[in-house]
């Protein structure tokens, strides 16, 4: 059963009732997340996330570790482009104690300067550990090409400069902007009763003193284009290559992710066939489609030997190329759409996917989507969507390719990177 209930400041709370199972998920929520952040407050939502666990009004950083250890299960946070989020899984019967410290954490956080201090070495060596890992190093890289000037194309954790810069006066301005009410969202799934978990919070956040503030609306971001090679003396030379996808609200969206499963999306696919089983020239190769609430990035990942590149650019040049003149079996279509709909049932077995899933729902949607919806949506999606999907995608500008690795640029064939179904 899902419930939800709106308090009168705004901020919403969401439950998934599983009484099958002994688990309780749960998440608070905030709809905001790196691409919000001005070019200074660069990686904001991620120390803010970070400084949340350094100690509250009523707990010290150590007293919330053992306090969330006694109680068995996991906790954690993450923070997005567009969400941030403190969660944690326990037995149902510790829900009470979960529910206390994650509130806890999220209205009454301290930000002690020296705190600060400390946990800034921490980003540091976070932001260092991404730059010794080429292909998340390469990702940076590769969003900041794909979304020039725009936050979206921005690191979630930010610069050393701009870390370096932060205060408290800058994370309080931040959080006096951005965790407003309706931006709040606090979502449940597992073996909870909607009602107890609406009691308890509701006195917490409509107490919680926090106006809606200024609350300033998203900028769109536009799709770019282009090639950027970065030489570093690595074994391999690790690529992105992609163009502009459908958003989360764009009906068009399950095609995309179809055309992911066939092009590069598992084992089966065509570009894991082809460049790993039939010619060797890859251990990861894959493509992936990252939908945001206004934009979307469809994208093909490799690392390969510096003399392989080209080929490798070839071979998926020409598998492209294949989808977008049509060359999709009705047969081969029905196997993805089996393979979407069976992933996406396997983790609805999960209360963590389920709180996650929800939280989606109700930020994009502002309700809930019933599974039943989304498969009848899937099973719609004809080949011709597929290849019209290929073609949108690929058949002309902007194309962005970035390389990271032992080459320069003119290694790079270009002419490889002329994916148009034409050829053009």
């Amino acid at each position: 059963m899902n419930r939800k209930t709106v308090l009168e400041n705004g901020v919403r709370i969401v439950s998934e009732r599983l009484p099958h199972v002994r688990s309780v998920s749960l998440g608070i929520w905030v709809n905001t997340g790196s691409r919000d952040e001005s070019p200074l407050e660069n990686g904001v939502s991620h120390f803010i996330e970070h400084m949340s666990f350094k100690g509250t009004r009523n707990r010290s950083g150590f007293q919330i570790a053992k306090d969330l250890d006694a109680i068995g299960g996991f906790s954690n946070a993450f923070t997005g482009k567009e969400t941030t989020c403190f969660y944690g899984k326990v037995l149902d019967r510790n829900f009470p104690i979960l529910a206390d410290i994650l509130s806890d954490i999220f209205v009454h956080p301290t930000f002690h300067p020296e705190d600060m201090a400390r946990e800034r070495e921490v980003i540091f060596q976070e932001i260092s550990m991404v730059e010794d890992t080429p292909d998340d190093h390469l990702n940076l890289l590769f969003q900041g090409l794909f979304w020039p000037d725009h936050p979206i194309g921005r690191s979630v954790l930010g610069s050393a400069e701009t870390v370096a810069r932060m205060d408290p006066e800058m994370i309080r301005e931040y959080i006096r902007k951005y965790y407003v009410p309706e931006r709040v969202l606090v979502v449940a799934a597992g073996n909870v009763d909607h009602d107890k978990m609406v009691d308890y919070f509701r006195p917490i956040f409509e107490t919680d003193g926090r106006s809606s503030g200024d609350n300033p609306p998203r900028s769109l971001p536009k799709a770019g284009g282009g090639v950027l090679v970065t030489s570093k003396p690595l074994e391999q030379v690790h690529l992105f290559l992609g163009g502009d996808a459908p958003s989360q609200v764009d009906e068009s969206r399950f095609a995309c992710a179809l055309l992911n499963t066939i092009l590069g999306g598992n084992m089966s696919s065509r570009l894991f066939q082809e460049i790993r089983e039939n010619r060797g020239l890859a251990y990861s190769v894959y493509s992936f489609f990252s939908p945001y609430a206004d934009a979307g990035l469809f994208g093909v990942y490799a690392a390969t030997d510096a003399r392989n590149m080209n080929s490798v650019l070839e071979i998926t040049q020409n598998e492209i190329r294949k989808l977008s003149r049509g060359q999709l079996s009705a047969s081969d279509l029905a196997d993805a759409k089996e393979n979407v709909i069976g992933g996406m049932y396997l983790a609805s077995e999960s209360s963590d996917s389920r709180m996650m899933r929800a939280a989606k729902n109700e930020f994009v949607f502002k309700r809930y989507v019933a599974y039943e919806e989304v498969v009848d949506n899937i099973e719609r999606v004809s080949v011709d969507d597929v290849v019209e999907m290929a073609n949108k995608i690929f058949g002309g500008d902007p194309i962005a390719f970035a390389a990271l690795g032992p080459i320069t640029e003119k290694d790079v064939d270009l002419g490889c990177l002329a994916l148009s179904g034409n050829g053009h």
